[in-house]
């Protein structure tokens, strides 16, 4: 689900699930997480809606989010810099 990477970053692999009633993360699913979020899988917008949603979950920016792996897939994997705390990733 998570892993460190030497202290550089957190990968994180979730299974997303477009077009739902609310944004919200269900919990655990295969080796990571499931998240649902209301966008639909058009031309990203469940993408960065999963974006937008972790982020404000963890109290950090969304540009702190990246993905990696599965962009056009409800399978991703996101990085997440473990050093969020003291670089400008704190939301404001």
């Amino acid at each position: 689900m998570l892993r460190d990477r030497g202290m550089k970053d957190i990968t994180l692999k979730v299974y997303l699930q477009p077009k739902s009633s609310k944004n919200e993360i269900v919990g655990p699913y295969r080796d990571g997480i499931k998240v649902k979020v209301t966008a639909p899988p058009i031309e990203g917008k469940a993408n960065e809606a999963l974006i937008r949603f972790l982020a404000k979950e963890f109290g950090i920016s969304p540009s702190c989010i990246e993905i990696i792996k599965g962009h056009h897939s409800r399978e991703k994997t996101l990085k997440i810099p473990i050093d969020w705390a003291t670089k400008p990733c704190l939301s404001e």
